[in-house]
């Protein structure tokens, strides 16, 4: 009897030891996430509401909020910035859609070699491969100094579609078929098949791919610089060109002003997702 009660003990003791230990795993991890997420966002925080005085010290100030709403020119560059990046965003899916559920359809592809071209260029330095648009595009005709914001459009496209493929083509291959079969089988033509069985089995991954393509797009200044010639400014630009002139108030506001952006744009992309799995059942999201 002693020694049945004595293996219960000791088992139970060596789960409470390894539940214990198994926390330290997560050390490293809170770890990066203060160093490389927290203290760079607060730094920011610190800067955005600050003013610089002469001797170096910082005062709290609304300097850098009055100086961006009061110029007419970042206000633009951040209104093109927006319409850019939803128009991307748009234009990526109109073309990933269709190309991740022929990749999902095992008729059409019988391996992932399809797969695999499309997602190779991830693969590649993104400034080799905007340099190589640029050389693409100069040859075609197609100069950044005439047109800027064509030539930036295609390599926007072209760099954030894999992006937007890749999370379409995970969430397609696991779409209920049978409902499918089924909205046929009720006499559901192609469209009413379409718009009532597979694209709400998809919102899961049409909303991950918008915010993998959105967010990126804002942020972004290589692409626009090296394919406008200097012609296009997007809201990462402008970002950049602060901070490189040692304008850190201003740099950090507008800076502020992206994390902003992208708080609404994954609230508002997580809500829609979450819902439609909810409704849907999918639980894909």
């Amino acid at each position: 009897m002693a020694m049945s009660q004595n293996k219960p003990a000791k088992s139970g003791g060596l789960k409470r030891f390894f539940a214990f230990k198994r926390k330290y795993l997560a050390f490293p991890y809170f770890l990066f996430l203060a160093l490389f997420v927290i203290v760079p966002i607060a730094i920011i925080l610190v800067y955005a509401f600050t003013g610089t005085s002469a001797d170096g010290s910082l005062y709290f100030s609304f300097d850098a909020l009055v100086s961006f709403f009061t110029s007419p020119t970042k206000v633009n560059v951040l209104v093109v910035s927006l319409f850019l990046g939803i128009l991307n965003t748009v234009i990526c899916l109109l073309i990933g859609y269709p190309i991740a559920y022929l990749l999902a359809d095992k008729k059409v592809n019988q391996n992932y070699v399809l797969v695999m071209l499309f997602v190779m260029p991830m693969w590649i330095n993104f400034v080799l491969r905007t340099g190589a648009t640029r050389d693409v595009l100069n040859w075609m005709g197609i100069v950044g100094g005439k047109y800027p914001y064509l030539a930036t459009m295609i390599g926007l496209v072209y760099n954030y579609l894999p992006f937007t493929i890749l999370p379409l083509y995970t969430t397609m291959i696991k779409l209920d078929k049978s409902q499918i079969e089924a909205a046929r089988d009720l006499g559901a033509n192609p469209v009413q098949t379409f718009f009532l069985s597979i694209l709400p089995q998809s919102v899961p991954g049409i909303v991950s791919a918008a915010e993998m393509v959105f967010m990126p797009t804002m942020s972004s200044y290589v692409i626009s610089d090296t394919l406008s010639e200097g012609k296009l400014t997007l809201f990462g630009n402008i970002i950049y060109l602060n901070f490189s002139q040692s304008m850190w108030n201003e740099g950090s506001f507008m800076a502020f002003i992206m994390l902003l952006l992208i708080a609404i744009s994954m609230a508002l992309t997580r809500k829609v997702g979450k819902g439609e799995g909810r409704e849907r059942g999918s639980g894909l999201w």
